[in-house]
């Protein structure tokens, strides 16, 4: 009886870890959340209450899963029909050129923002080594081609709100104080910034209000109740989700609609919809 009982166990073991590892590769890094939050932002014209935008974040189109997955998000995105669209870095999983060819034909279904569609390079973006401006330059006019205003430590205020860019941390041309020392807190502000860990450093000229990141991914697999035990990032509380930096700030980080691995537990892909509020 021990040794039925032992096969039996071991039986059901088994199937568990094939049933998970299917799900965790075949189910979940495919199965996108929509994530609807409000955003309550200081200087909001009264005319933008109500309005809404929408997060895209870490599309990472290259040959590392079926990027057709990315362009029917896209789609299901589209029905939504948001008022501003903000992508935050990391495009392509770069390997080489054909990545480029990749991503034109993916962002011929680009989601784009009845108002404004704006974006931010990520630390994939600069290539091998995140050292290439050659490749971050290619990008950067694809996702203009394709109607996407990407800022470069730039600024562009759109109908009442405002939206500034930071260029990659990793990146060859990361330069927030050049941008930073622009803000005007009287303004309805929102910042992108892929890299969370921007948020640590000292270069916010007292910003107060909204940042929207990615490049976590959020972990990509998290056991339960616990932090996921890799994160690119120094501070492993930036991880995912809305955090409170207790100094006027709010940090937003994106789980990401695409993946470096195919392969998520307990972290679906998301695509963010905020709602305008005062």
């Amino acid at each position: 009886m021990k040794r039925k009982q032992f096969l039996r166990s071991s039986a059901i073991l088994a199937a568990g870890i094939i049933t998970t590892g299917l799900y965790a590769s075949q189910v979940e890094p495919f199965w996108l959340e929509f994530v609807h939050k409000n955003m309550s932002i200081k200087n909001l014209p009264k005319e933008l209450i109500g309005k809404t935008v929408m997060q895209i974040s870490d599309i990472h189109v290259g040959d590392r899963f079926d990027y057709q997955y990315i362009i029917d998000s896209f789609k299901k995105a589209q029905k939504l029909n948001p008022d501003y669209v903000v992508y935050t870095g990391d495009y392509v999983t770069y390997q080489n050129s054909k990545q480029k060819t990749q991503l034109k034909e993916v962002l011929k279904h680009t989601v784009k923002g009845k108002v404004g569609t704006l974006g931010i390079l990520g630390n994939h973006d600069y290539g091998h080594n995140w050292s290439q401006n050659d490749v971050a330059d290619d990008i950067s006019s694809i996702l203009s081609i394709a109607g996407i205003d990407v800022l470069r430590n730039q600024q562009k205020g759109i109908d009442g709100l405002n939206f500034i860019g930071l260029d990659d941390y990793w990146g060859t041309k990361f330069n927030p104080i050049s941008i930073t020392q622009q803000i005007d807190n009287s303004l309805a502000n929102v910042l992108l910034c892929h890299n969370p860990d921007v948020c640590d450093l000292d270069v916010w000229n007292d910003y107060q209000g909204w940042i929207l990141a990615g490049h976590t991914h959020g972990g990509q697999c998290k056991p339960p109740f616990l932090t996921p035990p890799m994160l690119p990032v120094k501070n492993k509380k930036y991880s995912a989700g809305e955090i409170d930096l207790k100094d006027g700030r709010i940090l937003y980080i994106n789980r990401a609609l695409g993946h470096l691995w195919q392969v998520r537990f307990n972290v679906r892909p998301e695509i963010t919809v905020f709602t305008l509020t005062t």
